[in-house]
This record gives structure tokens, sequence and C-alpha cells, in this order.
């Protein structure tokens, strides 16, 4: 059964801590991204082993397993969005529909152990990209399809925030 997308636009998150799952774009430096990153996806395998994996805690609520195979692909596209945001100069990046992924891809289907194993190598991709980059290169911009812009700077700590807030939402 298909989740009701979340239509949220989530860039507030840059500018005021989340209430749900205590992130605080002011306590987290540039530098802080990669060790949250593999400290995050480290953490994702034991959830992914748990026997609930593939339960729904409601209709409304993904599995672990969804939200381990979404927080892989945040990985994945991110990656893409700071190469590119690297490379050229203020790319606009292809639209992602995360909820129609999760359909498409069958993100319910999947198994657990081979998503735990994708997610901490995406992570580590992910991990090293942004832990690559030049100090002089954070202030290069990239736009979301929707217009938002982004710096390396805030893509970061905007894109971080994604695998907290969903290893907090399964841990509830």
């Amino acid at each position: 059964m298909p989740i009701t997308p979340d239509t949220k636009n989530w860039t507030w998150v840059l500018e005021r801590p989340c209430d749900d799952c205590g992130f605080d774009p002011a306590e987290v430096a540039f530098s802080d991204v990669p060790r949250l990153v593999r400290e995050n996806a480290a953490a994702w395998p034991a959830e992914l082993a748990r026997p609930d994996a593939r339960t729904r805690p409601d209709d409304a609520t993904w599995s672990p397993l969804e939200y381990g195979a979404h927080v892989r692909d945040v990985f994945r596209v991110f990656d893409t969005r700071l190469r590119l945001m690297l490379a050229e100069d203020a790319p606009t990046f292809a639209n992602w529909d995360q909820d129609a992924t999760a359909l498409d891809d069958d993100y319910a289907s999947q198994h657990p152990a081979v998503v735990a194993d994708e997610l901490v190598a995406a992570g580590a991709v992910v991990a090293d990209a942004f832990e690559a980059v030049p100090v002089d290169r954070l202030g290069r911009t990239g736009l979301r399809s929707d217009g938002s812009a982004f710096t390396v700077d805030s893509l970061a700590r905007y894109f971080v925030h994604d695998p907290v807030h969903h290893l907090h939402d399964v841990r509830r």
C-alpha cells in the first residue's frame, strides 16, 4: 500500500532545529558531515537486521526496510548532486520523486541485508566525496528543480538531516 507522499519543502531545516529528530543545522559544520554520514550508515545494518524490518508501524509510515532503501538512495542522489556542483557552474538538479522511486523500485520487497550493504557502501562514497571538497569550493552553487538554491556547504547540512531524521524515525 503506498504511503501518502510528503510534499513539505524541507529546506527550513537549514534555518532552525528539527522538532522531530533534534537535528540542529547551527551545530553542524561542513567538516562534520562525512563523520555524521559514516556513523549514520554504520547504524543501519542493525536496524535492517531487526525481525520487524519489513513491518510498517502503521499505514502512513514506511518500514525500516523502506526507510533504509530510501536512505541508500539519498546517499546516491546527493553524491551525484555534489559532483555536479563541483563540475558545473550552478547546475539544476534533476527532480527526484522519492515516493515514485519507492514504488518503482519496490522498496518493500528488497532484501534487508542487501539494502544494508548497499547503504553502507553508498554512505562511504558520499562521505568520501564531501570529505574531499576543498574549502575554497564550499560556495559553489546548485539549484533544485523547484528553484531552491544551495551552496556545497548548505547542501551538505540539508542532505545530512535526511538520514539522521530517518534513523530517528525507525528507532521510535
